[in-house]
């Protein structure tokens, strides 16, 4: 990061059990804590906000069927090459 534009600081406590895991994952990624802490904050900050828009196109026009969540799932194991379906609670 530039001098001229530092990056803030965030001071955070977490769970022992998290604890141990964040930094695998980041050893495990080639990343620092801090940008594997931003990088997982990030992709949760999307995540909110793509089902907030859901939740808004929901409430205007009904919720999508089981036929468009069925193809939706489709769609996304497609591009992650995987095949585990995630049902959301009715």
């Amino acid at each position: 990061m530039p001098r001229g534009n530092p990056s803030p600081k965030l001071a955070i406590t977490i769970d022992p059990d998290v604890h141990q895991d964040v930094l695998a994952a980041a050893a495990h990624d080639r990343l620092s804590v801090s940008a594997w802490m931003t990088m997982a904050a990030r992709e949760t900050l999307k995540r909110k906000a793509g089902l907030a828009a859901i939740a808004v196109w929901e409430d205007q026009h009904g919720r999508f069927t089981e036929e468009e969540m069925d193809e939706a799932r489709r769609r996304v194991h497609a591009q992650l090459g995987t095949k585990r379906v995630v049902r959301r609670p009715e």
